[in-house]
């Protein structure tokens, strides 16, 4: 007979035996340490002014900058190695922010990409350093110069793309790709309000043809009898700097320029700056001493022009109407976005920009500015920015019936 005492601790043994074994044989199982995540940025890049719109180049091509991991709609954090700081801020190849609000952008045409306020203060004049806490606060100016550096460190993957989605827009400077050389020139007459009939018209640059533009905006002002030129962008350095190059095609522009009759003023995109609306009136103080009809004009004839020509308007009785569908055609002309085409679209492009500007020389929140008389607030505006009411007088005369 079996012992079953026995046999039983006999099977106890073999069983520890086994599990023994196979513990042993068994592999352990391998910690694979996790990849970190790669931070995407650079660090101490070059800088430099850009003068024209004001704000900062960081010297690294838009498309370089892009292949590293940064993506338009992402939230990135700028440093400068003199302390300042902007966090959080989107990354767009547009314009996509509120008037005064800070961006970095790759637009189209930029060799580099750039940090900046829309329609705001120059940030390389701006630039300053906090110091202690937020009870007790101490500010020092600390002026960006041209050897410091800066740095861009992705903050948040993708933040802000729905914005870029559905604001973004670019446009071409292939001729053959609009419909008329009117469009290309983004060419017209503003016979708004109580305008004189075709005594002022506005468009594209004539000798500035980074975008293609300025033989096909040479030959219609030609044919427009156009006398005098108010030049928003440039200043006499600028354009004897076109004159020479080979591309320059804009005969009749020269022999407006040779005559005297080109009034360059370069003004920044700040419209709610004081400096620039002290230029501005200079510049129509020496526009109206001269014969018209008259040009306005800046590089693309949409933002510095589409300021200037609102005020105008304005100063001529048009209504909140008249002075949108001229404001907007501009973006019917280079991009085809009209109300029918793509109405969020126009209608966000007309809230940032036109409305915004519109909103600066009112200068009141309490007031409808879509309803009320826009005439005075222009006038207002110009005598404030230093034109007298003499003056005043005198230019609507040149322009009004």
């Amino acid at each position: 007979m079996i012992n079953m005492k026995k046999y039983t601790k006999i099977m106890v043994l073999l069983l520890i035996q086994l599990i023994v074994l196979t513990g042993c044989t068994q592999k352990k199982e391998e910690t694979v340490p996790q990849e970190e995540e790669k931070v995407i940025e650079i660090r101490n890049y070059p800088i430099e002014h850009e003068m024209e719109f004001g704000g900062i180049y960081i010297q690294i091509d838009i498309d370089d900058f892009n292949k590293l991991g940064f993506s338009y709609g992402d939230s990135v954090n700028v440093e400068f190695d003199n302390g300042y700081k902007l966090e959080d801020i989107p990354y767009y190849n547009g314009y996509y922010v509120d008037a005064g609000k800070p961006l970095l952008v790759g637009y189209p045409g930029y060799q580099y990409i750039k940090v900046t306020e829309n329609y705001g203060q120059d940030l390389w004049d701006e630039f300053s350093l906090q110091i202690g806490s937020s009870i007790n606060t101490l500010w020092l100016k600390s002026k960006v110069q041209e050897h410091n550096k800066a740095t861009v460190v992705l903050n948040e993957k993708g933040k802000y793309r729905d914005i870029q989605e559905a604001s973004d827009i670019h446009y071409y400077d292939e001729r053959e790709k609009y419909d008329s050389d009117v469009m290309f020139a983004n060419f017209r007459s503003m016979n708004v309000g109580k305008l004189k009939k075709d005594i002022i018209y506005r468009s594209a640059s004539p000798c500035d043809n980074q975008h293609n533009r300025a033989s096909y905006v040479d030959k219609l002002i030609k044919e427009a009898g156009v006398k005098t030129i108010l030049d928003l962008a440039d200043n006499e350095i600028r354009i004897e700097k076109y004159l020479a190059n080979d591309d320059f095609a804009s005969d009749y522009f020269k022999t407006i320029y040779d005559n005297g009759n080109v009034v360059a003023i370069a003004l920044n995109m700040n419209f709610y700056s004081e400096d620039f609306g002290i230029k501005l009136v200079q510049g129509f103080q020496m526009m109206m001493e001269k014969e018209g009809p008259y040009l306005i004009h800046c590089t693309e004839g949409k933002d510095r022009t589409g300021f200037v020509a609102m005020l105008i308007e304005a100063l001529a009785g048009a209504s909140y109407e008249e002075i949108v569908n001229d404001y907007m055609l501009t973006y019917y002309n280079y991009y085809r976005i009209d109300q029918n085409s793509d109405k969020e679209k126009y209608d966000t492009i007309l809230e940032k920009n036109l409305n915004a500007m519109i909103k600066a020389i009112v200068n009141d929140d309490s007031i409808d500015y879509k309803n009320c008389d826009l005439s005075v607030y222009a006038e207002n505006y110009l005598l404030k920015m230093g034109m007298s009411k003499e003056e005043l007088n005198e230019f609507k005369n040149c322009l009004i019936d």
